[in-house]
């Protein structure tokens, strides 16, 4: 009998290495892959090689890459659902990085932002690796034919380029690749700096109260959020004017799954003291079970390593198909 339930479309997302995650990139981002894996078939990388285009100490990157891959198992994702792997352990990426940069115009890359903030910060190592990222980007979702990409503000541009890619290759060969969309979810919290709450949270604030480390002992949240900048008012109300408290309430109703109304009537006459410790709490709480699982992951490497090898054979097996089309479209002998 024929099988006539719909192609799950395909979703392919990164997360770099460098350093743990924070609340921010856990509830932006990959709290919503742990959900994606029952509606979509999911592609989820650590991307370790996007990471050295800026020096990295050999060690550190190995440990953080492996912490990395054991704390996406730890907020739940699947191994068995999810196509979960390392970026560096998938050859075809480099591979087709360097066929897509020669259909990648050097006008495009000049006008990327984040080229031009990184070569800002990093003026003493401005390589070619920082100048053709989006490209390797670009393969990186081109590679597994992928439908949606969930993408912040500051990635777009680099999804909006992978797009004029594709479309100028098949443009030229005829259709090889998909032309990936943006994935927005229906419930995404845009967590800001909890020292600048203008600025997102970042793990690279130089502040480090400014952000929470989904790692961060509890003890260490509580902290940070009871030094949160809030305003004068003392009244926890969602409204313009207003970033500090709304963005902890965002974080509160995030981890809670309260709506912001209900977070007003609980807090009505209450101090800013009480609705930080509250917040603290609530997060310290929801980030116990992942802190826990990081700890027993990363005690059994073994896991790890047959989680990660399974992951690149079958992230190798659908990049293989792809890496072998583009080579026979754009004439390289068989071998």
């Amino acid at each position: 009998m024929e099988n006539t339930a719909p192609r799950k479309k395909i979703i392919f997302s990164g997360i770099q290495p460098t350093g743990t995650f924070t609340l921010g990139n856990y509830l932006g981002a990959v709290k919503n892959w742990v959900s994606m894996q029952e509606e979509y078939h999911c592609c989820y990388s650590v991307v370790d090689m996007h990471a050295i285009t800026v020096r990295q100490d050999p060690k550190a990157l190995r440990e953080n890459a492996i912490s990395a891959y054991a704390l996406l198992l730890a907020c739940g994702l699947d191994p068995e659902k999810s196509v979960l792997f390392l970026q560096s352990h998938v050859p075809a990426h480099a591979q087709l990085a360097w066929v897509l940069n020669c259909y990648t115009q050097f006008g495009e890359l000049s006008r990327m932002t984040q080229f031009k903030d990184k070569s800002q910060r990093h003026p003493d190592n401005v390589n070619a690796g920082l100048f053709t990222y989006p490209t390797l980007m670009a393969a990186d979702i081109l590679l597994y034919q992928a439908d949606l990409v969930p993408v912040g503000i500051d990635q777009k541009q680099h999804l909006e380029l992978t797009r004029d890619i594709a479309q100028r290759f098949n443009g030229i060969h005829g259709q090889t690749f998909t032309l990936p969309e943006p994935y927005i979810p229906k419930t995404s919290a845009k967590i800001m700096s909890l020292q600048d709450p203008t600025k997102k949270m970042s793990k690279s604030d130089e502040n480090p109260k400014g952000f929470i480390s989904i790692l961060d002992s509890p003890e260490s949240i509580l902290k940070k959020f009871r030094s949160a900048v809030t305003d004068s008012e003392a009244e926890v109300v969602y409204r313009e004017g207003k970033d500090g408290i709304n963005n902890l309430i965002s974080i509160y109703s995030a981890v809670t799954g309260k709506s912001y109304e209900e977070i007003e009537k609980e807090f009505a006459g209450k101090g800013y003291g009480d609705f930080k410790t509250a917040v603290g709490e609530a997060v310290a709480e929801a980030l116990r079970p992942i802190r826990e699982r990081h700890a027993q992951f990363m005690k059994d490497r073994a896991y790890l390593e047959s989680c990660w090898k399974q992951g690149a054979e079958k992230a190798s097996g659908i990049a293989a198909r792809t890496l072998a089309k583009v080579y026979k479209k754009i004439g390289f002998p068989a071998l």
